[in-house]
């Protein structure tokens, strides 16, 4: 396995190269930042917050702030990607043009990008003058590497108005009714939930509702309830000024104690980390 990453300490710009011959995602995935996943050879199957889809060798995925996803166990998982995760303030102190330019392809939560053979091939190139850049750092190569990121951005931005709706097609009746349990989890994750009542609300048995839910977004039932809760309780730390046990039970926490224990499996900190604006 060959797997090299930079991270500028900041929290505002990373770059991650992996060539794997298994799969590997944490429990939990969501970001402060924007996520751009290039997929360079293989195929793989994303779980992105509500839809489970298929991406091909050459695709991009550009992923939203704060929306959770992750891939799921492929059957042939050996595959090669380029992760990049930048912020949209660290775009815009590069050049604010940039952030109006980009503007049609980051306002939406996620995409899918499938370019023509020709854009493949400049895309291609891109990653790996990044990954070169990565290697060696010169002077002045992250700059140099946010420049390349941008060009990046700017050929999947064209593509934006493309129909790209049947790439976002649940692959199966089973998938489209976990889509629509995860989509009433998304919206009422404050609420008392359970692996039974939501069986029993989607006229399923808990134990087809278990092993489906799994199989279409790799995560079990609870593993997701909980990354949902936390993410939201993530932005409401960062964003508002309300105290951590309001927070913990308007996500749907018990108790506080219960809340600390678990955002802490889910994000590896405390919450009053994020109160100070970190991510």
């Amino acid at each position: 396995m060959d797997n090299f990453l930079y991270d500028n300490g900041q929290g505002s710009f990373m770059v991650s190269y992996r060539k794997a011959l298994s799969h590997h995602m944490p429990i939990s995935h969501f970001h402060s930042t924007y996520e751009i996943f290039y997929l360079m050879s293989g195929n793989r199957e994303f779980f992105i917050k509500d839809r489970s889809m298929q991406v091909d060798e050459g695709d991009v995925i550009i992923i939203s702030p704060n929306i959770l996803h992750r891939t799921i166990n492929a059957a042939m998982p050996k595959h090669e990607r380029l992760i990049v995760n930048i912020s949209e303030s660290y775009m815009a102190a590069v050049n604010r043009s940039y952030m109006e330019l980009l503007q049609p392809l980051l306002s939406r939560e996620y995409m899918v990008i499938k370019c023509s053979l020709h854009d493949q091939l400049v895309i291609k190139s891109l990653s790996h003058q990044i990954m070169q850049e990565m290697l060696d750092q010169k002077p002045g190569f992250e700059m140099y590497m946010q420049t390349l990121v941008i060009q990046l951005l700017i050929i999947c931005c064209r593509h934006v108005r493309q129909d790209i709706n049947g790439h976002l097609e649940s692959p199966s009746l089973m998938h489209e009714t976990i889509s629509n349990i995860v989509t009433y989890i998304n919206n009422h994750y404050g609420q008392e939930l359970s692996l039974h009542l939501l069986a029993e609300k989607f006229y399923v048995s808990p134990y087809y509702l278990s092993r489906t839910f799994k199989e279409a977004t790799g995560f079990t039932f609870v593993e997701y309830l909980n990354s949902v809760r936390v993410k939201e309780a993530k932005k409401l730390l960062e964003q508002s000024g309300m105290k951590v046990g309001v927070i913990a039970a308007k996500v749907g926490f018990g108790s506080v104690t219960h809340f600390g224990r678990v955002f802490k499996s889910v994000t590896g900190y405390v919450p009053l980390h994020y109160r100070n604006g970190k991510s």
